[in-house]
């Protein structure tokens, strides 16, 4: 979902699979259901009534699936998936323009009498790897009764890609002090940041004006389409959240089941966004804490607030001399906040690991922290990269949410963050400084406007999943769409970590597999706990 601060609205694709109790049961549980009218895998549904000859051409185009290439299966070959092909409109808006390849994955369900459309966030994660991995990363009801169809998004993954700089670019923006001290020092990181917009422009000047969300969205669409569906069902995760409920406001009368798991609203704006991600993660950071405190091996003072004061200690002590990290990289201040950021998302094992690596920090060495960054990253030994998500995470949210910006504002932003985030309120601030000025959009957010508030009227019902101490989207974000959209129903996961299918909670996942099956809401005001022994979450 965070290339530094605001960069990360997801990691959707790991799966913590485990059981869990709550407060308030929804209703019948077991059974996979039947299918809604209107789902016939050979068959192609129908374009918006109206639609140009130009647009219903894209309606109409084949879908032919083959067996994915050699290694596309790894994660399930009992079950190999299948990979297609499609094109979609480069800009909806000039249909004459050409258009942008788009990759899809079929997960076969054994029972399957429907799809179900999978997006695992980011933005700039593949859905492709997502939907590859559905018997890890979703119920076996789930995973039986579904065709589960992964899309890489415009501008992501195997879809035609954004490329905005080279890899070692990407290395120097983590690497970047996002504490700077010193005249110098803000505008390096102005600078650095700056490079950003006009590398996409100028790398994908085909690519990078057109892949905002709600393109995407029309994309899914065209999907649904191909599919034989005449309406969508969706599992959408942190930022495929917005995703799925853009889907919903362009088309409500195509809604089928929706399911929005760590819920990103629409109507934030950068500096909203930026701020609201500050405090949940310094809160995420407090209980990591209070649990180290509670273990044997934990490198902290065994009092919360010197633990807390250890770890700003340590990144003080980064800012002024890194340490050795691996090869002839050293670890900076910005690696290992990026990299205690990024194993604050699951816990209890991203926890432990945070522990193991700051243990090894604090003797002065870096490596620990740097390997685990390196892994969530998708960096290879080599300095290159996994994916282009680092790239599409920027391209996509600065044409969405164009910053303020400027050095002043980011200064500005830096001391009123960091008085609510000690530790990471600073680096979010500095971080908006990417998306201000974005050479293509808007430009700025005073040249966007306000953004939109999202009601999808006339969409089916709509289940938010939100969770209480979600570090990258906080509980009230989740509060706040339930209440925005028409017609949704709020299911909260009292525990900590980012996201809640599959996240320990037996509660949830049988009140979401007990709507996906079936189209039976849980009871309004549900709260489900982790399961007993799970140990991750919150009391």
């Amino acid at each position: 979902m965070i290339d530094r601060p605001v960069r990360l609205l997801a990691l959707g694709a790991a799966a913590l699979l485990a059981l869990g109790a709550c407060t308030e049961q929804p209703g019948a549980q077991g059974g996979e259901g039947t299918a809604p009218a209107g789902y016939s895998p050979a068959a192609s549904a129908s374009a918006s009534p109206g639609a140009s000859a130009d647009l219903a051409a894209f309606y109409a185009q084949p879908l032919r699936w083959k067996k994915c290439p050699t290694g596309d299966d790894a994660f399930d070959p009992q079950n190999p998936a299948d990979c297609a092909r499609i094109k979609v409109p480069r800009d909806y808006a000039e249909l004459g323009s050409g258009s942008i390849e788009l990759a899809l994955l079929r997960h076969r369900g054994k029972r399957a009498e429907r799809a179900l459309l999978v997006n695992p966030g980011g933005p700039g994660a593949s859905g492709m790897d997502y939907a590859r991995a559905a018997r890890a990363v979703l119920t076996p009801q789930v995973a039986r009764a579904f065709d589960v169809i992964g899309i890489d998004p415009r501008g992501v993954g195997q879809s035609t890609p954004v490329d905005c700089v080279d890899d070692a670019a990407i290395d120097e923006l983590f690497a970047l002090d996002p504490t700077p001290d010193t005249p110098e020092e803000e505008q390096a990181v102005a600078d650095a940041s700056a490079a950003w917009g006009p590398g996409c422009k100028a790398r994908s000047p085909e690519v990078a004006p057109h892949i905002d969300t709600v393109s995407a969205a029309r994309d899914m669409d065209i999907v649904r389409a191909l599919l034989g569906q005449e309406k969508l069902d969706y599992l959408g995760f942190s930022y495929g959240t917005l995703l799925g409920a853009t889907y919903a406001e362009l088309f409500p009368e195509r809604v089928g089941r929706m399911v929005l798991d760590g819920a990103l609203p629409s109507s934030l704006d950068a500096d909203q966004l930026g701020s609201g991600q500050a405090k949940a993660f310094e809160a995420g950071l407090r209980r990591f804490v209070a649990d180290c405190i509670t273990q044997d091996e934990c490198p902290l003072p065994r009092d919360e607030a010197a633990g807390l004061a250890r770890i700003q200690q340590f990144l003080g002590e980064l800012d002024a001399e890194p340490i050795p990290g691996v090869g002839d990289r050293m670890l900076t201040e910005g690696l290992a906040t990026n990299a205690i950021l990024y194993y604050l998302y699951a816990p209890p094992v991203d926890w432990e690991i945070l522990r193991f690596g700051l243990q090894a920090a604090f003797e002065g060495d870096g490596s620990v922290l740097m390997n685990m960054l390196d892994d969530r990253l998708e960096r290879n030994p080599d300095g290159t990269f996994a994916s282009n998500s680092n790239e599409a995470f920027p391209a996509i949210s600065c044409l969405d949410r164009p910053a303020v910006g400027g050095i002043d504002h980011a200064r500005e932003l830096a001391a009123d963050w960091a008085a609510e985030a000690p530790v990471f309120g600073e680096s979010f601030a500095w971080a908006t400084l990417t998306c201000w000025q974005w050479p293509v959009g808007p430009g700025t957010a005073q040249a966007a406007g306000e953004p939109p508030v999202i009601r999808a009227e006339g969409a089916a019902p709509i289940l938010v999943v939100s969770t209480t101490h979600d570090t990258a989207t906080p509980h009230e974000w989740g509060v706040a769409v339930a209440e925005q959209l028409a017609d949704a129903t709020l299911l909260t996961h009292d525990a900590d970590g980012h996201l809640a299918y599959t996240r320990g909670s037996s509660c949830i996942d049988d009140a979401v597999d007990a709507y996906l099956l079936r189209g039976t809401m849980p009871a309004e005001g549900t709260v489900c706990r982790p399961d007993e022994g799970d140990g991750g979450s919150g009391a």
